[in-house]
Order: structure tokens, then sequence, then C-alpha cells
């Protein structure tokens, strides 16, 4: 194991071929934008300097086809915001889009980091009235998402009662469209349940993911809600059928194809034995979310809910011919069929040695995963076989993304953003960026990397 440049190690590895609606209220109508006429919705198209939702598409790659190689990088702007960011900044039109954990939308000048607007959205919710979690206070946790064919930004609120709200703010203006009740599952508590996942935006709908607290505590179980675009009063769920738990709760978010099926990771159930119930899993949704397509479990999923060790906290990364990569607690990586996930065992292929946090990204069949054992890049061969290819130092594993022949990816615990060779994995720049979350994961728009902080975003320049 060799020394590197910036004083960051390198492990190069080689592996062998493994295998109901909720309320609303209106304040004012889900009229065109000003200059601009009613359009169909559509799923966001990433553009040269845009990133419309979480990694930039909902494919969630993070590919950033066009961006400049690190030769060297500059401090460009700093704002800090009334709170935490946990989510990615968006990016459209030269604006950046962040909601923070005090229940705040700003829009920011991509250019300058100069305000353009901001939305007071309600008071989040303090630490002390909830019955567990790591979040204080909890506002806006899950990435927003924009639609183009509205000119939306969307973004899902916690207020005070627990109460989760999804939220349609002109994007110009910031002016509030529409908002959407999100507590709609029956018999649940929800001051027990979490929107930490990425929004995503697909079809005239708006996708918004629910876990629980960190600690697993009340009564909570995962679901997957759909909000129409347009303003429309619907909202369509996936409840996991579990008893309890099951949380969707990756950062990622859901991921949606093409063809406009939706998928999304779970986490651990309340089901020990005996007939399966739904969780541990990566699960494919119908596009209005009425029908599980297919899904696929680890064959021990009864023993990985009683530990605690499952698939959700990583999202489903689409691939290249039909395919789909997970990991997740255990330190297994699975390479799925995406028309077909397989069911309970049904993987085509795993490699063990990677637990994985976050959202991953990809460029072509090469994939970067946050590994907690560090950063890794498994590439898919063959159709069917993963190969690890390098890994990172143990201390480099935030979610990564990829543009100019680097991942650009975090040291969380120091708050260092580093860019890492694609090919090999060496160090070609770093540079400091102060406190962030766990999950932080850099947003690559124009020649600027946007970094979520516990004080607001920090932008660094690519020259």
């Amino acid at each position: 194991m060799g020394r590197v440049a910036y004083g960051i190690a390198l492990v190069v590895l080689t592996a062998a071929t493994a295998c109901g609606s909720g309320g609303e209220s209106r304040a004012d109508s889900a009229s065109p934008p000003p200059g601009g006429s009613a359009a169909t919705s559509s799923a966001p198209v990433r553009t040269a300097g845009s990133w419309p939702t979480y990694h930039g598409a909902n494919d969630r790659a993070g590919f950033a086809a066009g961006f400049p190689a690190p030769s060297a990088l500059g401090d460009a702007w700093t704002a800090r915001l009334d709170g935490a960011v946990y989510g990615q900044p968006i990016v459209v039109n030269g604006t950046a889009y962040v909601g923070t954990e005090n229940d705040t939308v700003y829009a920011l000048d991509l250019a300058t980091g100069r305000q353009v607007w901001q939305r007071r959205l309600g008071t989040p919710v303090p630490r002390s009235a909830l019955p567990c979690g790591n979040i204080d206070p909890l506002g806006i946790t899950g990435t927003p998402a924009y639609d183009p064919g509205t000119r939306t930004v969307f973004v899902a609120t916690e207020t005070t009662g627990g109460r989760h709200t999804l939220v349609a703010l002109n994007a110009a203006d910031g002016r509030v469209r529409f908002t959407r009740g999100l507590d709609v599952v029956a018999g649940r508590d929800p001051t027990a349940e979490q929107q930490r996942g990425a929004l995503a935006v697909a079809g005239g709908r708006v996708y918004v993911p629910f876990g629980g607290l960190a600690g697993d505590c009340g009564n909570y179980v995962g679901y997957v809600a759909a909000a129409r675009t347009d303003g429309g009063k619907e909202v369509a769920s996936y409840v996991v059928p579990t008893r309890r738990m099951g949380g969707m709760w990756a950062p990622s978010g859901p991921a949606v194809v093409p063809s406009g099926d939706v998928y999304v990771a779970v986490g651990n159930g309340a089901s020990l034995s005996g007939a399966y119930d739904g969780s541990d899993s990566v699960l494919r949704l119908s596009a209005d979310l009425s029908r599980r397509l297919s899904y696929f479990a680890p064959k021990n999923w009864g023993s990985e809910n009683s530990e605690d060790q499952d698939l959700g906290s990583t999202g489903p990364l689409p691939l290249p011919g039909d395919r789909v990569l997970i990991a997740g607690k255990t330190g297994d990586i699975y390479l799925l069929d995406g028309r077909d996930l397989g069911g309970v065992g049904g993987q085509r292929a795993s490699l063990h040695g990677c637990v994985a946090f976050g959202g991953m990204a990809r460029n072509g069949s090469s994939v970067y995963l946050p590994c907690e054992e560090g950063l890794q890049r498994v590439d898919v061969t063959g159709g069917s076989g993963l190969r690890r290819v390098w890994r990172a130092p143990g201390n480099v594993k935030g979610s990564p993304v990829v543009g100019g022949g680097a991942v650009w990816t975090l040291d969380t615990g120091a708050g260092v953003l580093h860019a890492l060779s694609e090919s090999d994995g060496r160090s070609l720049a770093a540079r400091r960026i102060g406190e962030v979350s766990r999950f932080a994961s850099p947003t690559l728009a124009g020649s600027l990397v946007l970094v979520p902080t516990m004080r607001g975003v920090t932008a660094i320049s690519v020259r």
C-alpha cells in the first residue's frame, strides 16, 4: 500500500467475479409561471451546468459530462444559511436551490452565491419533541427536485407536530404554488417517521420516500408517496407490507428509469422468519405505485432484520443493460436483473467487502460506492460479474459524484473534499470545507463543486 499526494493512501484490489390522499392547502393556484405557458410535466433533463435532482438525474448516476479536470481547486464563495444542509443543492438555469433544517429554501446565484430569494416554510421539530433521532432541529432533509414542465422546485418539510408536507415553489421567485400533506399511512405515528431520501420528479409525479428516525423507534412503516406536479389533489402511495419499520431512508431516494418504473430500497422490517414481509429489499414499483412489479431480498433476510443489517442504507443504482446495483450494511454488493429483480436470493452476482451508506455514482459500468472501508470502484464485467478495482482509505467514504476524470467525495469526519482519479483512485486534489453531515454529497455544475455543510453551502472552483 503506497502513499500518494495529499497524504491519501490507496489500496488497489482485484476480486473474482461472484457472484391514499393527504390534506392540502393552496397558497395560490398552480398557474403557469410568469412569462411561461402550461407544459406537460416530465423528468428533469441534465444540461451543461444543471443538476436538477439528486446526483443530477433520476438514474442517480452522479456523472457530469464536460466537467473540468481538477488541476487546481479554489474558494469561489460560501453562503451562510439559517440551518444545516443535509440534501444536495440542485442547480437549474444558473441558480442553486437549497433546503435547510430550519425549513427554509434558498435560491442562490450560482456564479456568486448571492441570495436571489428565500422562503421560510414552517417551524422545524426540535429533537426534544421526537421519540428518537439524530437531527436537531428536523426540517428539510431530503434533496429537493425540479420539475421542468411547471418550473417548480419541490421540497418536503417536517414541521411542528411531526407534520410532513410537500411544498411546490415557483422557481423564479419562491412563491408557494401549492402544498400536499404526505402523512398518508393510517394508524401510524408521523412523529416517528422521517423524510431523509431525495425527491424525484417523473411522468407528472413527484416521489417522496419515508423511513424512520435514527434508533428505529415508534410505530412507523416505510412508504413512498407520489403527488401530482400540476397541483392535483391525489397523493398515491406504496406501503411496505411489514408490521413495523421497513424504512425507505437511503439519501439517494427513488431511482426512476425511462419506462417510468420506480426502484426503491427498503430497510429492516419486523419479521424475522416465516413468511417474507417485503422488507430488507429492492423493489420495482409501477409509476402510479399501485403494483410491486418485482423484488429482491437476500436469502438471510430474517437474520439481517434481527440484526439491523439490511439493504436500506443505499438506494438502487440502475446500470446499462437493465441491471441494478445495490449494497447495504452487511458488506455485500448485489448485481440484479432490473426487469425481474429475482425474489429472495435471486441476484445475478455478488461481491463482499463494502458496508455502504449513502448514494452511489457511476460512469458507464464503473460504479463508485460509499463504503465504510473506504470509497471503492467496482466494475460490472461481462454483463453479470463484479470486480473490485481500487479502494480509497477508510476516512474517504462520502457519497461520490463523477466528473472531469475524477471521483468527488468527502472525508465527512474531517470536512475535506477530495478529487480521486477515476482510473486508479490516486489523489488529484483536496480542499478543506468544514463540518458536513454524514451523507453529504457534492453537486457538480459549470466549473463549481457545491458542498452542503452544517452552516450552508460552500462552492469550490475547479480550474
